[in-house]
């Protein structure tokens, strides 16, 4: 009760205070103070920040489920609306969720720096909500690509501001292991769209109710935010420093509030001066843009949508059928992340990035072998064991890294712009990616397609190896530091 007080009286006090007053302020704290207050060497209690972390992966709930929809129902909407048989319909359903998230990826940074963290993520859910809602009562092909767009708006904008509130939420000593619930959320998210999918091919319109479901988490994140905390650095970028201290107080705890705000006063001496394109593109911030930009490229060309798209094909062979393929792959990711978010804040995020892409290209190397032996038990069994292993070992590294990292390296003033940039580049590959895999299957046959994605993995192992530094357990004051070059 007493924490609470202080942090009201904080708020009154400090509420309309300038960031360089605030600044002055901390300044003629007696030493004393600070250690009463900020306990040295002591880490805050992770519990106050989980159930705010826990509601913002949400979005990435609803992102997985929202990917997974149409896969198993696809088919059977397809003959429902009157276009079955029309690839071009069913690839523009499928689609037409990028066309959105590209949209709404590439605006999250300036909605995220306009009106906060907590605000985008409800409006993020809006249009889940409507388009969920849309596609559930479609009665024709145009209803059903409006609400896909609709959809994928809101799939665009929740990524980036997740990362962003996981990152600027999370004590340092566990912002690796917070960072793994996001790619936790978006499996649980894809399996939970396959098991709903199950009884589509037997339950006349249940492809409905699997739209309407996803109302659910959509209205749970909208709600859950209005009790959870804002993004106490936002809050100081826009000079509302009182409100960031009592923000502070309820994700670290009284005794570590004066560190934090010190810290805080340190890294955001820019103050809210609008961030230019320029400044990304090219400049003092090229350097982490273009590393992170790479990495998010990296990801999508190392071919681990093409494996999801062709996964299905690969089982069918095997004679496996396809609702069981597709536990089997949603299995696989969903342990490789639950073991990166055991490893990420103790091996660190660089080791894991190296590991999982070499897996990965060694996965591809399986692949390849498969391809070039004649067709049997042997060359089956290399094929599914390898299209396995590479959906694991992304999961260790490749898959939760990025999202973490991005917004750890970042400085605070570009972070939210930056991060829509880096993912605007992830759903332009993954776009052309989607696009391509079947015509280079069929020009080029697997084998030779498959070096082309191991290729990318050792390109990404030696990339990550020259430009990528170890963040675990560093302040974003330190990373800062280490990695932006003096004005």
């Amino acid at each position: 009760m007493r924490g609470r007080t202080i942090s009201r009286e904080s708020s009154s006090t400090y509420s309309r205070m300038a960031t360089d007053e605030y600044e002055k302020l901390l300044d003629k704290d007696d030493s004393g103070r600070f250690q009463s207050m900020g306990l040295e060497g002591v880490n805050p209690p992770w519990t106050y920040s989980l159930p705010h972390v826990c509601v913002a992966t949400i979005s990435a709930l609803l992102f997985g489920y929202h990917v997974g929809v149409v896969n198993e129902p696809l088919e059977t909407i397809a003959f429902d609306l009157g276009f079955g048989g029309n690839t071009l319909a069913e690839g523009l359903v499928v689609s037409m969720c990028l066309c959105g998230a590209f949209i709404g990826c590439l605006s999250s940074g300036y909605i995220a720096d306009g009106i906060g963290r907590r605000r985008s993520f409800q409006l993020s859910a809006l249009p889940m909500l409507i388009g969920g809602s849309v596609s559930a009562t479609s009665k024709g092909l145009e209803s059903m690509i409006i609400g896909r767009f609709l959809v994928g708006l809101g799939m665009g904008l929740g990524p980036p501001v997740t990362s962003l509130y996981v990152t600027e939420v999370s004590p340092s000593f566990v912002r690796g292991t917070y960072g793994s619930f996001v790619q936790i959320a978006t499996c649980l998210g894809l399996i939970g769209a396959f098991l709903i999918g199950i009884p589509t091919k037997e339950i006349y319109g249940w492809w409905r109710i699997c739209f309407w479901v996803s109302a659910i988490p959509a209205a749970l994140l909208a709600l859950g935010m209005e009790f959870c905390a804002e993004s106490p650095h936002w809050l100081y970028k826009k000079g509302r420093c009182g409100e960031a201290e009592a923000e502070l107080e309820r994700l670290l705890g009284a005794s570590h509030v004066k560190s934090a705000v010190t810290e805080l006063s340190r890294t955001e001496r820019e103050g809210t001066e609008t961030v230019r394109m320029s400044e990304l593109i090219y400049g003092r911030h090229f350097r982490v843009v273009f590393i992170g930009s790479t990495i998010f490229a990296l990801q999508q060309l190392s071919g681990i949508n093409a494996v999801f798209y062709f996964s299905s094909a690969v089982f069918k062979t095997a004679g496996v059928p396809t609702s069981v393929a597709n536990m089997c792959v949603g299995f696989s990711n969903i342990s490789g992340s639950i073991i990166a978010m055991l490893l990420m804040d103790k091996l660190g995020r660089k080791l894991l990035l190296l590991g999982s892409f070499l897996g990965m290209a060694l996965s591809m190397g399986l692949q390849v072998l498969a391809a070039s032996l004649h067709a049997n038990s042997v060359s089956l069994y290399l094929s599914v064991g390898g299209m396995l292993m590479f959906v694991f070992t992304f999961a260790l590294g490749a898959g939760p890294v990025p999202c973490l990292l991005l917004p750890e390296i970042f400085p605070n003033r570009i972070r939210a712009k930056a991060m829509a940039v880096c993912m605007s580049v992830h759903w332009v590959v993954n776009f052309f990616v989607g696009l391509l895999f079947l015509r280079l299957l069929e020009q080029l046959g697997p084998r030779l397609l498959y070096m082309i994605f191991a290729t990318f993995c050792l390109i990404a192992v030696a990339f990550v190896k020259n430009n990528v530094i170890e963040t675990k357990g560093k302040s974003l004051q330190e990373i800062e530091i280490a990695l932006l070059p003096p004005e």
